[in-house]
């Protein structure tokens, strides 16, 4: 649906997570037969998940010891190859500076802290292997403008799954001054899959289809650690990017018979949200924040973004999420809290058992109604309860 803005402008509707609920159908099943396992093939190979989720390439997410634990539980988490990791031997001593910095001073520090040291390749190639040694998949990402530069180091280290992520990355980037990466043949020449974002429309998520990515990352500015949509005025509210995406999955796969998959990246913190965001049509989910907030999480209770340190033009900011469990608890449980940010997965299985959908591809065709009263409910009833009001 369309809205005039003015004479001149016309807009499309859009929608967020809290603007939608998913619709209960006439069955259900118990939550112990709903299978929620994530899977994907390249070149006869069969990548497979117990768990639909990725942990957002994000320095205060992400090391090489929690890619390890996300792993041996069933997940993905992928490490910035551009970040401290790959810019300090030791980097414990700089991810304890920035968790003591105040909000205020937080962002030049860190601007600082990225500035002082430039990215080097024989760390990358150690951080994969470390990765690796643990027993898991290494998957790690890059950027557009660098990931030529630095992927041979990270296939040294025996790189598995290469993401290419930026805030809005573009099949058809065009520069006068720098030599655009061809994004089609770069991929194509890959001998390990690719997943490819962020995007945040129907075009713009079937080009990044079309250059032969695996999965697609849509999200640009949702997440909690993102200021983009502030700084640049750009994005989607999620619910709308992700039906859109899916619909460009099913033009690609009339194209080319090969299914893509949609990847939610970002703005997910509750159980309900990750279940809204498969409902709308995503194959696995990216999150950030509320992985920030387990114990083994490298960034002593705070997260930011890739962009939070860019030295012209900082897209992020330093969130504090405080570490409200392990890994294992956040993701599987048990919860000991009712607001849905433990046991995330639970909340998903629950969900789709509730709604009687037995895997993720069918809850793909779930009925969503447009309901922003009930959020405005929940928070009325919650309020006359005396939750969250200090009693």
């Amino acid at each position: 649906m369309e809205i005039e803005i003015g004479r001149g402008k016309t807009a499309r509707q859009a929608y967020g997570f809290d603007d939608i609920a998913i619709v209960p159908s006439r069955r259900t099943r118990d939550p112990r037969d709903v299978d929620i396992h994530w899977e994907f093939s390249f070149k006869g190979k069969k990548y497979e998940f117990p768990l639909p989720v990725l942990a957002s390439a994000m320095d205060g997410v992400v090391d090489p010891g929690f890619a390890i634990t996300m792993g041996k539980l069933g997940g993905l988490a992928v490490l910035n190859l551009e970040g401290i990791q790959t810019r300090y031997a030791d980097p414990a001593p700089y991810l304890d500076q920035i968790a003591s910095f105040s909000k205020e001073e937080a962002t030049a520090k860190m601007q600082e802290i990225y500035a002082a040291e430039q990215v080097k390749p024989e760390l990358i190639t150690q951080r994969i292997k470390e990765i690796k040694a643990g027993g898991v998949l290494a998957a790690a990402s890059l950027t557009p403008q660098n990931v030529e530069r630095y992927i041979d180091a990270a296939m040294e280290g025996g790189l598995d799954i290469l993401v290419i992520q930026g805030t809005v990355v573009s099949a058809e980037h065009v520069s006068t001054y720098d030599k655009p990466l061809d994004l089609n043949a770069f991929v194509r020449d890959l001998p390990i899959p690719t997943i490819i974002g962020g995007c945040c429309s129907y075009q713009g998520a079937l080009h990044l289809m079309r250059a032969g990515a695996v999965g697609v990352l849509v999200g640009v500015g949702p997440g909690h650690a993102c200021t983009s949509r502030r700084v640049l005025g750009i994005g989607v509210p999620q619910a709308t990017a992700i039906a859109d995406a899916a619909a460009a999955r099913l033009r690609h796969i009339d194209e080319t018979g090969i299914y893509c998959h949609v990847i939610a990246d970002g703005g997910m913190r509750t159980g309900g949200d990750l279940a809204k965001a498969f409902a709308c049509g995503a194959d696995a989910v990216m999150i950030g924040s509320p992985l920030a907030a387990a114990s083994e999480a490298p960034g002593r209770g705070f997260h930011w973004g890739m962009a939070t340190f860019h030295p012209d033009l900082p897209r992020g900011t330093r969130v504090q999420a405080g570490v409200r469990g392990s890994l294992e608890e956040i993701l599987l449980g048990p919860a000991h809290q009712n607001d849905g940010t433990l046991n995330l997965l639970g909340g998903v299985r629950t969900s789709m058992a509730t709604c009687g959908y037995e895997n993720l591809k069918t809850f793909q065709k779930a009925e969503v109604m447009v309901a922003p009263a009930l959020q405005t409910e929940g928070k009325t009833l919650q309020q006359s309860q005396g939750v969250g009001m200090g009693r």
